[in-house]
């Protein structure tokens, strides 16, 4: 039986109608099986706990203050504002190009939005950001419409698209008036993108999702026994000497580092590999939809 992942294409080759169709079984993929309190939505807060009156339930009983005061009370919990999501997908020109059928933009479209769905179904509202130059501001958002929306003008990749991802970031960090999960889909080519990640976690729950195609590993093995190579920006055009040792810095486990000290979640995907079952083990490992720091 084919997997999801072989059987992906570019979001921009389908219609509306049967990309939003791919989008909910990704989703119901990765959601299958996980408890729903992985995924950020409505919780309870402790407020206060107050004497214990008839008809309260027996659950709600305040055992320890009780203990100390020979009263019964019972806790009191308040509403908690519904976290939101901000998927912030690199549409930059590196994103573009691959080796395999699935390019890194396809894969982070594709992660994107069943993440989203996924957040959306369980009540969290989900906003939708580009990384590249086109602009894509949209507010967080429970209706399904809107977000596919948002996603629209984020199917078609352009190979000539410059990298915004720091920029990105720093904006969202100052825009964002309470605490949310950001979900940071990128090859990380933004040599300003960690520094950002840095500072933005300290305010909200960050996960980076490191998406790399097969011939950039490749690639990084080689430079790293090689001396002095010769390299193109994909963004840019520039052409450029550099020592393998040095320019070819972001090495997973490097740029893994990076972000785990700056309080980043990390995940590394590679386009030629399926990516729906390491993705659910990671979220349902770290619980990270469940700890909203609002």
């Amino acid at each position: 039986m084919p997997t999801a992942h072989s059987t992906l294409g570019p979001p921009d080759a389908l219609a509306h109608g049967d990309f939003e169709m791919v989008v909910r079984r990704l989703a119901d993929d990765l959601a299958f099986g996980m408890d729903a309190s992985l995924f950020v939505g409505s919780g309870l807060e402790y407020a206060q706990s107050r004497l214990y009156q008839p008809g309260d339930s027996v659950k709600m009983i305040d055992w320890r203050l009780t203990a100390r005061t020979g009263k019964a009370h019972v806790k009191e919990y308040q509403t908690l504002k519904r976290t939101s999501i901000h998927l912030v997908v690199d549409t930059s020109a590196s994103m573009a190009v691959a080796s395999t059928p699935l390019s890194k933009h396809d894969l982070a479209v594709w992660i994107a939005a069943a993440i989203g769905l996924v957040g959306q179904r369980r009540l969290s509202p989900v906003a939708v950001l580009g990384a590249g130059e086109r602009e894509t501001r949209h507010q967080p958002t429970l209706n399904k419409n809107e977000f596919f929306h948002a996603l629209e003008p984020l199917r078609l990749a352009h190979y000539g698209e410059g990298t915004r991802l720091a920029e990105r970031l720093d904006d969202l960090d100052v825009r964002a008036d309470r605490s949310s999960v950001i979900v940071v889909l990128s090859d990380m080519h933004d040599l300003d993108a960690v520094a950002s990640l840095r500072r933005i976690a300290q305010r909200h729950d960050v996960i980076g999702l490191h998406l790399e195609d097969p011939s950039e590993a490749h690639a990084r093995e080689r430079g790293l026994r090689a001396g002095f190579f010769r390299g193109r920006e994909a963004e840019t055009g520039r052409v450029f000497l550099a020592h393998g040792r040095t320019r070819i810095a972001r090495a997973a486990e490097a740029l893994r580092e990076d972000l785990l000290k700056a309080g980043v979640s990390y995940l590394r995907l590679m386009t030629d590999e399926p990516f729906l079952a390491p993705l659910r083990h990671f979220l349902a490992s770290r619980g990270a939809f469940a700890r909203g720091r609002g």
